[in-house]
């Protein structure tokens, strides 16, 4: 049995791609999913399932979101030790857990998807790449943030962004 993050790409924002968590549970639930949770309303739930590959959990979770609910978005999934990894490895200082984030990436950015740009224009915004994360610290706020803008017209992978609180809550929920 694998314990399972589950962020769901670009739910709950404005009035497209609604889903209600009760909803997302029971859904969760209907797969054969155990102890699920869900946090917040915009798409995290935590779940322990027997299927220990990821890709056919996402794959299987997609399916079932477009089928019952009619809703098509991605599911980037972390099992909760690289959850926890994730949080040991933030390389950048957490002053204000709702001014630092973590995008979560689908699958790693292509290597040179940095090349050229100069980060340091964009300070006090500060940037570190992990593996499949990118963390963000915006010390003026996500929605004056001009560095995601800019990072995202060049990652050319689906990915979801939680706030610092969001991760660190979910890795609780999912301990």
């Amino acid at each position: 049995m694998t314990r399972y993050v589950a962020l769901l790409r670009a739910v709950n924002l404005g009035s497209h791609k609604k889903v209600s968590m009760t909803d997302l549970r029971e859904l969760l639930t209907g797969l054969g999913y155990a102890d699920v949770r869900t946090y917040l309303q915009s798409g995290n739930a935590v779940f322990t399932a027997p299927e220990t590959r990821p890709e056919r959990v996402a794959a299987s979770v997609e399916e079932r979101l477009a089928a019952d609910l009619g809703l098509m978005t991605e599911v980037i999934l972390r099992t909760a030790e690289e959850l926890q990894d994730v949080v040991e490895r933030n390389p950048l200082k957490v002053d204000d857990p709702a001014k630092s984030t973590v995008w979560f990436l689908l699958r790693p950015p292509a290597r040179d998807w940095l090349t050229g740009m100069d980060l340091d224009r964009f300070a006090p915004e500060e940037m570190r790449a992990g593996e499949r994360e990118i963390y963000l610290r915006l010390p003026n706020g996500i929605g004056r943030a001009k560095l995601p803008v800019a990072l995202g017209r060049r990652l050319k992978t689906p990915a979801t962004m939680r706030n610092w609180k969001t991760v660190t809550s979910l890795l609780s929920l999912a301990e």
